[in-house]
């Protein structure tokens, strides 16, 4: 059967057509078009804040608290770190997402609006995670935390992002995480290339392509040249030690082109004997969750379950 054959036709919408190319130059068209869909600020519900961050830039922070708590409540917190590629995207694209969010765990997510490349190639995305995630553990007390009780949550490329940070985190050693939420995450650069280790991957036809996961790979790497102990940070599929990482979910779609990199990402943690849940969804592309149905509500539910695990809810 052709890959398309096992697609569920619920997700017929998104289909990729193939036409748009994905380039230096058209990369502000179509961040233009992707950013016009999301909430304007004035319209978002959540408050707004601004910390100092890596190399001395200032680095916006999305807040998003739960209604109803009492005020001297000590809440658990998510770091959550959104899609795009690494090249676009903003918290603004998970609004309402975070805001129900917030009210169903009762906890504080804190969403970072993280450099893009290939302006800011690596590793100043994942840095200023890593800034999001300090100001949050150190004002903790200041934002009514209980900082044995924080988790990290990502999609996408954002899913990437937080599985390295999560190996930061584990090598800095400063900070204890209580786990870590990756949905369809993006974790090896070389994912539709000649040099994939995954070569049974047919999904040329859905709604993440191997043209545009390369160039978006190609943008954040930028000079890195993938020879140091950083390597694991940049892809973390090539992190060789996954021992010690908090809890973890994954989750992916049976038609993504990341799912081999996912579930095999899934069993070296597993192997390294770290806690995990993970969930593959029959006939699901990738970005799913963003066509309401039958499969975006339980992998809600799934992922709500699991967050719940993770902060003792």
């Amino acid at each position: 059967m052709m890959p398309d054959d096992w697609l569920d036709p619920a997700f017929s919408g998104l289909v990729a057509s193939g036409a748009e190319q994905w380039s230096l130059s058209t990369l502000p068209a179509i961040r233009a078009r992707v950013h016009s869909t999301f909430k304007p600020e004035h319209h978002v519900r959540c408050e707004v804040c601004w910390i100092p961050g890596a190399d001395a830039e200032h680095l916006r922070l999305c807040l998003y608290r739960p209604k109803g708590l009492a005020p001297d409540a000590k809440l658990p917190a998510i770091l959550s770190i959104h899609g795009g590629g690494f090249v676009l995207g903003k918290p603004e694209m998970a609004d309402d997402l975070l805001a129900d969010l917030a009210d169903e765990l009762g906890a504080l997510i804190v969403a970072v609006d993280y450099r893009l490349a290939p302006e800011h190639p690596f590793p100043a995305p994942l840095d200023d995670c890593y800034s999001a995630l300090a100001w949050l553990f150190e004002n903790s007390q200041d934002l009514g935390l209980d900082s044995w009780r924080v988790a990290i949550m990502g999609h996408s490329a954002g899913g990437a992002l937080a599985a390295a940070l999560a190996i930061m985190v584990r090598d800095k050693g400063r900070f204890s995480l209580a786990g870590q939420a990756l949905m369809y995450p993006m974790l090896d650069h070389r994912t539709g290339s000649a040099q994939s280790p995954y070569p049974s991957r047919k999904t040329a036809t859905f709604s993440w392509l191997p043209e545009p996961n390369q160039f978006c790979w190609q943008c954040l790497r930028g000079g890195y040249a993938l020879d140091d102990d950083r390597v694991g940070l940049f892809s973390p599929a090539l992190q060789p030690d996954l021992c010690n990482l908090p809890p973890t979910f994954i989750a992916v779609g049976a038609q993504d082109l990341f799912l081999e990199e996912d579930v095999d990402f899934a069993m070296r943690l597993s192997r390294a004997g770290v806690a995990l849940e993970l969930h593959v969804y029959p006939g699901a592309p990738h970005m799913f969750d963003q066509v309401p149905g039958r499969i975006a509500d339980q992998s809600t539910c799934d992922i709500v379950r699991a967050l719940k695990v993770f902060l003792r809810k």
